[in-house]
């Protein structure tokens, strides 16, 4: 129970900058072809069609878990590439599906009544995200959790339509490098690192 904890601990951390990391990919620049170099891409995630999932293996077994979006918006340069705006999880809604499991990661861990929130702010997205149809990009940013940023990059994948978007997007997050204390003992090793995948969605528009 002590181990799994821990590790859904680590797993907080890395969806939070995994949700971001998505949302900022599906605002990167569409096509040079059906936008102005003055235009701007607005994108404004749905929370209820959106979900942060984690994942952390073990010698024994691997842990699964969710976190939910609050908020999320995003603004866009597609002639430079530069990324603003924020994302808001809920790092209060970390759910692995085992009571005690949660209950010592919230109190000991992620000490979320304290850190109730974390963020996502993105700076910089390589490559372009078309305006309609599949695109896959890398995304840049700064993810705030217990207090602390950290600098993140995700590999996205984004379907794009003419006013909303879904897609996913991958990334590991070296949750003992964070500062996250290592769950591993003498029986039971924990692996360093942990997978985020996000699947998410919302609305889009291109501005002049």
């Amino acid at each position: 129970m002590r181990i799994a904890s821990w590790k859904s601990a680590g797993i907080a951390l890395g969806a939070i900058g995994g949700l971001a990391f998505f949302l900022s990919a599906v605002a990167a620049p569409p096509n040079p072809s059906t936008t102005s170099e003055t235009a701007g891409v607005q994108l404004v995630l749905d929370p209820d069609r959106s979900k942060v999932h984690y994942t952390v293996d073990s010698t024994l077994h691997t842990v699964h878990g969710t976190f939910s979006v609050k908020s999320g918006a995003i603004s866009f340069a597609p002639a430079t590439g530069k990324a603003s705006g924020e994302v808001v999880v809920s790092a209060t809604s970390g759910d692995s599906g085992n009571t005690s499991r949660d209950e010592r990661m919230h109190k000991e861990i992620l000490e979320t009544k304290k850190y109730p929130d974390a963020t996502f702010r993105p700076t910089q997205i390589e490559g372009a995200v078309a305006l309609t149809g599949p695109s896959d990009v890398k995304v840049r940013g700064i993810i705030n959790v217990h207090g602390q940023d950290h600098e993140v990059v995700a590999l996205v994948h984004a379907d794009m339509a003419t006013d909303h978007w879904q897609g996913w997007a991958k990334f590991e997050v070296p949750y003992i490098q964070w500062g996250i204390k290592d769950p591993s003992n003498w029986l039971l090793k924990v692996k360093p690192v942990v997978d985020i995948e996000l699947n998410m969605a919302g609305t889009a528009k291109v501005t002049n």
